[in-house]
């Protein structure tokens, strides 16, 4: 089998990281997101790991060292990994699939799911301290930050979409139809 490449991309959850968490158990997939980095940057500045926080890192580095600046990151790591498959978890951005769109074996994935579906998964999972009590109103201004208005545009430039509205049974089955 050639190696599989699959950039995962939609609207904060989505399902991204349930998407990556599954090609992991269930296909041995490695996974690499463009949150980490950001996250070993706060880790080391003693910083709570707050969406804003994130936002403001993200643009910061791009900002000072150039939009492919994370971009550039995540092709060294995928380089560097032996797996089989590999999801990138967390394109945001047209640039964060710059050079990896050159890579024969990278696939764009764009997971769909309705806001409220998205709101729901949010509030369960909590991942960032400030999202277990965020309300709807809030939830929909944070769609409108700088690196979330950009994600749409990925969709037209997805090889495949999935529709993430229903169970994790059917995510999973979507899965498994691209592996195969």
């Amino acid at each position: 089998m050639s190696k599989i490449i699959l950039g995962l991309a939609g609207e904060i959850s989505s399902g991204k990281g349930t998407a990556a968490k599954y090609l992991i158990e269930k296909h041995g997939a490695s996974s690499h997101r463009f949150s980490t980095m950001l996250r070993d940057i706060l880790n080391r500045l003693y910083i709570e790991h707050s969406r804003e926080n994130m936002q403001n890192l993200s643009t910061a580095l791009r900002q000072n060292f150039g939009e492919d600046t994370l971009a550039k990151v995540i092709l060294e790591d995928i380089k560097n990994d032996k797996n089989q498959i590999i999801a990138v978890d967390g394109v945001r951005r047209p640039e964060d699939i710059k050079y990896l769109a050159e890579l024969p074996e990278f696939k764009l994935v764009f997971i769909k799911a309705d806001i409220e579906k998205r709101y729901e998964r949010i509030i369960k999972r909590g991942e960032n301290p400030d999202e277990k009590n965020k309300t709807f109103e809030e939830f929909k201004k944070d769609n409108q930050g700088e690196a979330d208005v950009k994600i749409k545009e990925l969709e037209s430039r997805a090889d495949i979409i999935i529709n993430n509205n229903g169970g994790l049974e059917e995510l999973y089955k979507q899965i498994d139809e691209i592996v195969k």
